[in-house]
Order: structure tokens, then sequence, then C-alpha cells
């Protein structure tokens, strides 16, 4: 290992030559294999890992104080519902334009912005906690996060490439997972104990808007390498260009198809395979292990993602991605109907760790495909699409496994939901015959056919609005 690697103030020259095809961005993958901490020896992957880990551990805490703080004042199921509801719905509507202005804006100001605002209104959520605030103006400052989501999700997916050479973009992706995996399990503990410390949320809040300070800290150290400039569209003005705009970034992912085989099983699988969703249920009536149970339940699934994130860093690189995205998620599916027909609370608890690792390989694949075979200009629409997909499986796979918990009993709605991940490889499988045989994950060329392929649909896009002005 050379001085260099360690040198953290190289980190951003590293990157800057490596946009530039300057020696640096010839190093190998060979190299990248042999060293799982490769990513984290550069100063600015490092800021960026640190400020999402602080921020990720504070929005945990934050779920586990609003969903404590709003039962207890109601004591309805309803308000909790409408919590993740209030936040979805800015996404749904928003993140297009979201990814589009982070194709066109500064990445970095457009993340500092939306964190602002998450770190106002949670000051907002503290000052309403204190004063026992009316619901209404709860909810009104959840919109606002959500909005703020909405813009800060595609901005900061397409910000992370600019901190480490391409060649490691595999290796930033576990890390990246590793850090909100370890969030997950780090965060709503220490949120519940911090409740019961205090006897209330509202001190939650604010150290919440603590960490995002931080947060906001470690983004303005950041020295980052200039974004690759969008092949001339010519004409590309006002609405019509911004229409067009985003009908080209949905353009290249339907072309792109192992990018769309990748988010289509994401998404189906999280969709079907909601057992998380009905974790309550289990531990109450089926295993009957009371709340100190559904603890370990719910942390189960985060524990194997975080141990499945630091093998997959002392790992050689996917040789054969594609058969092992399709195994994992087949797994996944498997490891739910084991969960769902269990009666032991043992063989529960493992079967969520295993399903909870095996989302993990899915995470690091999917992220590191739209990564690498998304071109610079792109990477904002391109997340955005992956942002809606993300949310959209997220809580609609949890209203889809309550209700089909309602209709048919909670067994049959989780193991009807691993059958049917299963159906959904065999299916992606056949439709998408690219991601059977998909190899490697970083492309040998980094000028690779992402940019040709974008150019392509900027000249297709070019051709149709001539012949529309003629016609």
């Amino acid at each position: 290992m050379s001085v260099r690697d360690l040198d953290p103030e190289r980190g951003a020259s590293d990157a800057s030559s490596t946009a530039s095809g300057q020696p640096l961005a010839e190093e190998s993958a060979a190299q990248a294999r042999h060293d799982p901490y490769r990513a984290l020896r550069y100063r600015n992957f490092r800021l960026l890992f640190i400020g999402i880990f602080l921020s990720s551990i504070g929005e945990q805490m934050v779920t586990v104080a609003i969903g404590w703080e709003l039962y207890d004042r109601t004591h309805s199921a309803l308000a909790l519902g409408l919590v993740g509801l209030v936040q979805v719905l800015p996404v749904l509507c928003l993140s297009l334009l979201a990814g589009h202005l982070a194709d066109r804006l500064n990445r970095r100001r457009m993340v500092m912005l939306a964190q602002t605002v998450l770190a106002l209104c949670s000051l907002g959520l503290m000052l309403l906690s204190w004063q026992r605030g009316p619901l209404w103006l709860i909810y009104g400052c959840l919109l606002l996060i959500g909005t703020a989501t909405a813009f800060n999700e595609p901005a900061s997916a397409a910000l992370l490439p600019q901190t480490l050479p391409a060649a490691l973009y595999a290796n930033a992706a576990t890390w990246e997972s590793s850090a909100w995996q370890l969030a997950s399990v780090v965060g709503p503990a220490l949120g519940g104990f911090l409740v019961a410390l205090f006897r209330g949320a509202t001190p939650v809040y604010g150290l919440n808007a603590l960490a995002i300070v931080l947060y906001l800290v470690l983004l303005a150290l950041l020295r980052l390498q200039p974004v690759n400039a969008a092949p001339s569209r010519g004409d590309d003005q006002g609405q019509e260009g911004t229409l067009r705009s985003l009908a080209e970034g949905l353009r290249f992912l339907r072309r792109t198809q192992v990018i769309l085989a990748a988010i289509t099983l994401d998404l189906f699988a999280v969709l079907f395979g909601g057992a998380t969703t009905l974790l309550p249920i289990y531990a109450r009536d089926i295993l009957k292990v009371g709340p100190t149970g559904l603890g370990w339940l719910q942390a189960a699934p985060s524990i194997g993602a975080v141990c499945v994130a630091f093998l997959l860093a002392h790992l050689p690189p996917f040789t054969r991605a594609g058969r092992t995205l399709l195994l994992a998620v087949a797994g996944f599916g498997l490891a739910t109907i084991v969960f769902g027909l269990s009666r032991s609370f043992w063989l529960s608890l493992l079967m969520l760790f295993i399903l909870g690792g095996l989302d993990n390989i899915s995470v690091v694949i999917r992220g590191t495909l739209v990564m690498t075979r998304t071109p610079d200009h792109m990477r904002g629409r391109v997340a955005a699409v992956n942002t809606i997909f993300i949310a959209a499986s997220n809580k609609l796979g949890g209203f889809e496994s309550g209700l089909a918990a309602q209709l048919f009993g909670p067994v049959l709605a989780v193991v009807g939901g691993g059958l049917g991940t299963i159906l959904v490889v065999l299916c992606v499988a056949l439709i998408w015959p690219e991601m059977r045989l998909l190899g490697a994950l970083a492309p040998e060329d980094q000028s690779h056919p992402a940019e040709q392929l974008a150019g392509q649909i900027a000249a297709e896009v070019q051709e149709e609005t001539a012949a529309q002005r003629q016609l």
C-alpha cells in the first residue's frame, strides 16, 4: 500500500485525475480487490460516509420518536399510518423533478439545502413536542420532511460518484449500504433509550438537528471532481426542454435493460416479501415472545445486512453479478417462506438475519449498477426513478402485507409473498436475459456505452422534436 493511499489530502486530487483520464484512472480492480477499505481511504468518500451515517442515525431516531409520541397522544393506528403516507407522497410526486434539477444544478448545494430544511423541520417537531402543539402542524412538518427527502435522495446518490474513482464504485456502494444498515440497528435502539431516559421524545428531535448540522459541515469540506458535461442538445430551453430532459432520463433507463431489471427485482421483492411489516403479529400471537422478542426480530434483518456488507467488502468483486443478484433475491423469497411457517423464535430470528443479508447483496449490486452504468449528467434523473421505486415498494409493500394478512391471515400472507418473490425472479430471468449474463460490475472502459447511449437518446429526442415541428 502506498503513502498516497493513506494521505487524506490526496483524495480529491486522485478523483480529479481519474476524471481527466490521468494514470490514477487506470487503477485496476485487482488492486481494489485486495484492500476492502480502499474506498474509505479517500478523504472525500470518508467524509461523505461519516455524514450519511450520522444523518441516518438521526433519521432512525426520529422515526422511533414520532411514532411513540403520536401513539402516546392519539392511541390510533391510523395516526401512525399517516406518518408514512404524508412523507411518501412528496417523494412520488417530486422525485423526477428533483432528479432533473440534480443534473442541472450543483449537487452538493442541493443536498445541503435539503438537509437544512430537514434540520429546521426537526427543530419544529422539537418545539411542537415541547408545547404539545396541534397534530396538523406535526403532520405539516412531516410533509416538509418528505418534500426535502424527495430532493435530497437523487442529489445525494448522484453526489457519491464524484468522491472517488469509478473502479471503486462497488466498494463504495458496499460501505454506503453498511452505513445505512448499521444506523438502522443503532438508531432505533438509541432513539428508544433516549425517549425512555428523558420520558418524552422532545430531545430526540434536537439531537437529530445536531446530527444534520455535523453532516452539513462534512459536506462543506468535500472537494469533488467535476461532473462530465452532457451532450449538446441545442434547443433544450424552457418548459419544453425540462419535459424533454425528464423523458430522456426515463428513456435511458428503459434502454439500459440491466438497470431496469435490477430495479424491478428490488421493487417486487420488497412489495411481496414484506414480512417485517407483520412482525408485531408474529411476536405477540404466533411466536409469543412479547415486546423484547419483537425488538430482536426487528433488529435481525439489519444485523444480517451489516454482517454481509462487511463480508462483501473483504471478498473479491462480483464476477457473475447477474446470477448472484437473481440467487440472492430468490434466497430472500425462500427465507421469507421459512419465516412465515416457523413456530420457533430462534429459527425465525435466523431467517430474518439471512433475509436482511441477502437483501443487502441486492442493494449493493443495484447501487453499483446505477453508478457504473449511468453517465454523470444523468445520475440525478436515474437516481430519482430509483427513489420512486424504492419509496413505492416500501410503502405499498407494507400496505400489501397488511391487507393480505387481514384477508388471509399472517402466515398465508408471508408465505404467499415469498412465493411471489421467487416467481418474480423467474420472470425477470426470462424477460431480461442480460441480467443472467451480467458479469463484473465495474466497466472496463470509463467512457463506456452509457455515454454513447446517452448521446444516442439525445439525438433521437432532437430528431423527434424536429419531426414534430415539421408537422
